[in-house]
């Protein structure tokens, strides 16, 4: 019934919401940037409820082969890519501004697909990619609290999220389902980022942070984890419901509810030229959902 999807929906949003909120205060407010451990964390407890719901028959899995298992480790990689580089923007770079340089990775997506699948773009498409992009570059020369290395590595970010919407979209193995992808990633990042806590220097840092003993941190720490796994089963559960063109929607109107509420939680600097930017990459955004009538990414 359509009042059980928008339940779902409205469920998604919220968690959405909540889930960047804490991933913001904690790499923003509480200073804690040592995305292998961060993330490592993050990724640790998802594989563990993933496999403790697994086991007590909460969700459906099949046991993942190493033949299952072996293609889809380069879209891993991506899935890594995407998670540490999107960690170290976010700890930078406002949540409007971050989402106004995430969503030029259609730009990504759509250049691979051109040049790998000969795919043609509708007039629509090509406006909304050209607004999103023509955003994405102007927005760095008005952020007023603009930061060089937060930047780059929300390029790195949306190079890896370009990538890896192309090959989830058109490549994904048809025996294995989204929950396996996903614990396919999760363990895998973990395995990775835990071997690359010491040689990146997070682990010895971590040691010294301030707040490492701290009620809030430890809190923030949980409640990250906790809500990154909510989210994935929102997710799964809303797009068993309804169309990729719906699920788009909500992705679309959680992104616009977390940049319009962002200002009252977080203290931010925004100018006129700033927020055209902003506005202009969303209203792209719209646009391709409102294109992309058919599935295509």
């Amino acid at each position: 019934m359509s009042w059980r999807r928008h339940i779902s929906g409205c469920v998604f949003s919220l968690v959405f919401v909540v889930s960047y909120f804490t991933n913001k205060f904690v790499l923003s407010v509480l200073k804690f940037t040592y995305p292998t451990l961060f993330q490592g964390w993050q990724t640790f407890i998802g594989a563990l409820l993933l496999l403790l719901f697994w086991k007590l028959g909460w969700v459906e899995m099949s046991r993942i082969t190493r033949s299952a298992a072996l293609p889809w480790l380069p879209a891993s990689l991506l899935f890594v890519g995407n998670i540490y580089a999107g960690s170290r923007a976010l700890s930078h770079i406002e949540i409007p501004f971050f989402f106004t340089l995430q969503n030029s990775s259609h730009v990504v997506s759509y250049t691979i697909l051109k040049v790998v699948r000969r795919e043609k773009m509708r007039w629509m498409t090509f406006i909304s990619i050209c607004l999103m992009l023509l955003s994405a570059i102007n927005l760095p020369l008005y952020d007023p609290q603009f930061d060089n290395s937060g930047y780059l590595w929300a390029v790195a970010h949306l190079f890896c999220v370009g990538a890896y919407r192309v090959i989830q979209g058109h490549y994904q193995p048809s025996n294995l389902s989204d929950l396996e992808i996903q614990c396919i990633n999760y363990l895998f990042s973990f395995l990775l980022l835990a071997a690359a806590a010491h040689p990146t220097g997070d682990l010895m840092a971590a040691m010294e942070f301030p707040s490492l003993q701290s009620y809030t941190f430890h809190c923030g720490c949980c409640a990250s984890a906790l809500l990154g796994f909510l989210l994935l089963l929102a997710t799964v559960k809303l797009k068993s419901g309804i169309s990729l063109e719906h699920f788009r929607i909500w992705c679309f109107i959680s992104k616009v509810s977390a940049m319009c509420l962002s200002p009252l939680v977080f203290s931010m600097e925004i100018n006129t030229p700033s927020l055209i930017c902003v506005l202009f990459s969303h209203v792209g955004e719209a646009l391709l959902v409102y294109s992309d009538r058919e599935p295509q990414l």
